[in-house]
């Protein structure tokens, strides 16, 4: 058996997130699905470097899967997107060593995301940016970006459902893009909580249009607590862009 790792990019708007669950179409399913197809019916089960939510889209999510199969990295892409639906598509696979874990040998990672500042909601960005139509200071939204980067214990930037008991993460950098009508945030760091970046969009967000105070933040981090945060924005906004090793 040979171990690979590919890179998969998705639209995540037709899915009901990454991770095969009971009901609801999912990304796993599909690829798993089409490594059947190619092993005559035969179950390949493949391990990502993490799940993403309902709506959430990714650029870059890593997998691993092993195979009896020897074939080289074109023909894998090609054979796996002739199987594949138009909302997913495998950009790359390599042999690595038996060892390679997606997931556990994953040291940090990469998110954008993409909100849509317009006047008039855009039909054609729905599900692909958020729509935040209210003034924005870019100047505090970014001072503000400044106060979240670091080593901190992020519980306060975290779903009530995340299940990890150590929240300390170091975010390495967070910088923030203003092209016309839309805003886009790059979140770098060793691994990110469950709806961290979104809760941190959120209350970005809501520093920019005033509603939450810059000084702030720094209490907001010390407190612990998801309740003195900002709203989770929405899905569609988000990306997972790359995976680092």
């Amino acid at each position: 058996m040979q171990r690979y790792k590919g890179i998969v990019a998705y639209d995540g708007s037709g899915f009901s997130g990454y991770q095969i669950q009971l009901n609801g179409r999912t990304v796993q399913e599909e690829l798993e699905k089409a490594l059947r197809k190619m092993h005559k019916g035969n179950a390949v089960s493949v391990v990502a470097s993490g799940r993403t939510d309902a709506g959430v889209h990714a650029k870059g999510q890593v997998i691993h899967f092993d195979s009896a199969l020897q074939l080289p990295s074109e023909r894998w892409v090609n054979a796996l997107n002739g199987l594949l639906p138009g909302d997913v598509s495998v950009m790359k696979v390599v042999s690595v060593a038996p060892g390679f874990h997606a997931r556990f040998d994953a040291t940090g990672k990469m998110y954008k995301y993409v909100v849509y500042t317009g006047s008039v909601r855009d039909p054609f960005k729905r599900h692909y940016a958020a729509f935040h139509p209210f003034k924005i200071d870019i100047d505090k939204l970014r001072k503000a970006a400044e106060l979240l980067v670091g080593t901190h214990d992020y519980t306060s930037f975290c779903s009530a459902k995340t299940n990890k008991e150590n929240k300390v993460r170091t975010v390495s950098s967070i910088e923030i893009e203003q092209n016309a009508d839309e805003i886009v945030f790059t979140f770098t760091g060793n691994g990110f909580l469950y709806n961290m970046v979104r809760i941190m969009v959120g209350t970005l967000l809501g520093v920019a249009s005033g509603k939450i105070e810059l000084n702030s933040i720094p209490a907001i981090l010390a407190g612990r607590d998801r309740i003195l945060a900002g709203k989770t924005a929405p899905a569609e906004g988000l990306y997972l862009w790359e995976v680092y090793y």
